[in-house]
């Protein structure tokens, strides 16, 4: 089979397009997240596919996919490999589809304020490129200079500023999607629809589990007059999330407000630790008028709740670093364990899930750090991530901690009614906890769905739901 499948896609597409050197097999084997490092470093990482495909179009995708189907060997997609759940883990039976070579930016719209790009082009470049024109796209995860804009979908990606300017699903005009069945679907651009269920939405957060997302075309918007910032003093965790549900249930929809609890602080802004309070910042942007307005709101709120102004320089260095992303190899190396779980909760749930997660990650043996930060609002919540590390001397022990930290935040957040995943998706490693999340309905829903356009389950197998043949 694995020479077959080699074969036909080669005679179909090219031997430039199909690649089995070793090294490139060996750097497509898994995505960036931790527990596929950890594994690496216990000598049972993934297996290298059997080839790596590099389409160049949405032509080539079709071929691939078709070829995949006919002979019933998986296809597991791959953007820039940012993500951070294990969505991307190769095996010896399955084609890697590289999308990283399709990365052109399609057109600009002025007029109608709108960009097509194909799914492999860089988020930051995406960015550039309607940044030159005086726009922006307005999304702007952490990851966005190793992330891909196939992959924002995929995962269902929030940005930085999505208080104001919204999550990936909001700002995404039409998609393009290759079918498990080889066939294209394109959703016509228009700036709202009614005509059935937005079949956009169910590929947005599918983890290539039911097409291969090929171009996508974003809704813009002119860049902001102005930016200013601010920061605030809250004396515990549970008042600064009261002063954010204050600000945005007022109407205003501050593009970053993240909030910082003491351990965080101090872990990442010593300069600005005061007594155990938690940190607010805001990043303000808009028309001046407007955002002069915000500024002067939200230090009459902040006021009223017994919240004090903090040094701007906070914002500011968050701005400055905000895109860095750290290398968990030096971390293990060092026998640290460690991972950032994001959640999100309802404004009257989100303290005790908050509490009750840190308290339970704090009886995890040796563990050194467990914090939290807010960095998402909205009208009805709140998102938090959650980061914990833990020293492990025994290297045969660190991916039973690993996993027991995350089955901590998982049922802190169950029991206290949140949602299992804010902004990154599924994976493997919130697999299992989905069903908590939408039920064994929603779980049967999706797996018919399935069924329905891959009934073969080549697609990206054993991502997002366990699936039985």
């Amino acid at each position: 089979m694995t020479v077959s499948i080699v074969e036909r896609l080669r005679n179909k597409l090219g031997p430039d397009k199909i690649r089995t050197d070793d090294q490139l097999l060996q750097e497509r084997r898994h995505d960036y997240s931790i527990v596929n490092q950890l594994d690496d470093m216990q000598g049972r990482g993934a297996e290298k596919p059997i080839c790596v495909a590099l389409p160049k179009n949405t032509g080539d995708v079709v071929d691939i996919i078709n070829l995949c189907r006919e002979s019933k060997v998986a296809v597991i997609p791959f953007g820039l490999g940012s993500g951070v759940v294990a969505g991307v883990v190769a095996h010896a039976d399955a084609v890697l589809l590289d999308l990283g070579s399709m990365n052109r930016i399609k057109k600009i719209d002025k007029h109608n304020l709108m960009a097509t790009f194909e799914a492999g082009v860089r988020g930051s470049d995406a960015e550039a490129a309607v940044a030159k024109e005086g726009m922006t796209i307005g999304h702007f995860p952490q990851s966005i200079d190793i992330s891909s804009v196939g992959g924002w979908l995929a995962t269902r990606s929030c940005g930085q500023f999505s208080s104001a300017y919204g999550s990936v699903e909001d700002i995404v005009m039409g998609l393009e999607v290759v079918l498990p069945n080889g066939e294209i679907l394109q959703t016509r651009l228009t700036p709202r629809s009614s005509a059935g269920p937005e079949l956009k939405h169910f590929f947005i957060g599918s983890e290539g589990t039911m097409g291969i997302i090929t171009a996508v075309t974003f809704s813009l918007r002119w860049k902001a007059e102005k930016q200013d910032y601010s920061a605030y003093y809250a004396p515990t965790m549970e008042k600064g999330l009261e002063f954010q549900r204050y600000v945005i249930q007022s109407g205003w929809t501050v593009p970053v407000m993240r909030q910082y609890d003491i351990t965080e602080v101090k872990r990442l802004f010593p300069d600005q630790v005061r007594n155990e309070d938690s940190l607010i910042i805001m990043v303000h942007e808009g028309p001046a008028g407007k955002v002069a307005a915000e500024l002067k709101e939200c230090r009459e709120i902040a006021a009223d709740l017994g919240c004090d102004p903090a040094p701007e320089a906070a914002a500011t260095l968050w701005l400055k670093d905000r895109n860095h992303v750290p290398s968990f190899d030096e971390f293990l190396k060092k026998k640290l364990v460690l991972d950032t779980i994001e959640i999100a909760a309802t404004w009257d749930k989100i303290g005790p899930i908050y509490r009750n997660a840190l308290a339970s990650l704090n009886e995890v043996e040796n563990i050194l750090n467990a914090s939290a930060h807010s960095s998402h609002c909205y009208r009805s919540g709140v998102n938090l991530y959650f980061t914990f590390v833990a020293l492990v001397e025994d290297p045969s022990k660190m991916e039973s901690v690993y996993y027991d930290c995350w089955r901590r935040v998982m049922e802190a957040t169950v029991e206290g009614g949140g949602g299992i995943s804010h902004h990154h998706g599924i994976g493997r490693i919130r697999r299992d906890w989905l069903p908590s999340e939408i039920g064994q309905t929603g779980v049967a829903v999706l797996k018919n769905l399935k069924t329905a356009l891959d009934p073969e389950h080549i697609m990206n197998p054993e991502v997002l739901l366990r699936y039985e043949k």
